[in-house]
């Protein structure tokens, strides 16, 4: 009888009050745009495993960084190489080159896009590929692995990083979110950081949820090209192999489960997933 009385009265309160009765506002639209970030000419490619599986092979590997639209803010995943490489020739020497074609800032003036209409940064993670161009966008919050600001505050930095690019941010100039675990981006699933350690102590990869295409699934630098993705490999500059290979079933499972697009940020093979710049994925 207690539950009738108050199933009644609840339903009495939502007929009374337009704010209980109203339908839920409509989701925002979602939308996932790749960007050319450049290329890494790697010659030697036995670096990315620990496991000696690439002796004498070389690769040139893409960097993808993306723009997500949500409803009307504006996100940019990861900040490709500086923009100090635009037009730098690739070498057949040494262990790796690299080069840029069109900046971040060219590509997102072609869509009508200022610096300053950027509303936030999440970054995978501190390597230099992923972070080149974050100075250009000194107005928008940062999203980033605890566990690697961690890295990039201690006072010296370790060696092995570089924080110059994040200045701004340390400084106190711009807003930053350390990111300790998962991060639901806009509080409603359709974009969503997960915590995958192992590349960095912060590794991050993202989630982005499309109405028309379904889920995709970005990989941060948890894979960098198919092969390394279909064994598991773990580079031998990873910073811990056994969070690595976790990671690694975390992803997987993500991506069994949610039917999502995988997407390989490094692997050329993977560009033709989402639409030819300037269109997007929806």
């Amino acid at each position: 009888m207690i539950w009738k009385a108050i199933a009644s009265a609840a339903a009495a309160l939502a007929l009374t009050s337009p704010a209980l009765a109203q339908d839920k506002p409509e989701a925002a639209k979602v939308s996932l745009t790749r960007l050319d970030c450049g290329t890494v000419r790697v010659n030697r490619l036995n670096a990315f495993s620990d496991t000696e599986a690439y002796p004498g092979q070389s690769r040139d590997l893409t960097v993808g960084c993306y723009l997500i639209r949500h409803g009307d803010q504006l996100m940019l995943w990861d900040l490709g190489l500086p923009s100090a490489l635009k037009g730098a020739a690739l070498a057949a020497t040494g262990d790796m080159s690299a080069s840029v074609t069109r900046t971040l800032v060219e590509q997102l003036a072609e869509l009508g896009i200022k610096p300053e209409d950027i509303d936030i940064l999440g970054v995978s993670h501190f390597h230099f590929d992923h972070i080149g161009q974050l100075p250009d966008f000194p107005s928008a919050k940062l999203y980033i692995g605890k566990s690697d600001w961690d890295v990039l505050t201690q006072s010296p930095p370790p060696a092995f990083v570089d924080p110059t690019p994040f200045a701004h941010w340390i400084s106190g100039g711009g807003k930053v979110e350390p990111v300790a675990r998962d991060k639901d981006i806009f509080g409603d699933g359709s974009v969503v950081m997960f915590d995958m350690p192992g590349h960095t102590p912060g590794h991050h990869t993202l989630l982005v949820r499309l109405a028309g295409r379904g889920p995709a699934l970005l990989s941060g630098d948890q894979a960098h090209f198919q092969e390394n993705y279909d064994s598991d490999g773990v580079p031998t500059f990873n910073t811990n192999r056994a969070d690595t290979l976790a990671s690694f079933g975390r992803f997987k499972a993500l991506a069994k489960n949610l039917k999502a697009t995988v997407i390989i940020q490094h692997e050329p093979r993977d560009v033709g997933k989402l639409p030819a710049f300037p269109k997007a994925a929806e």
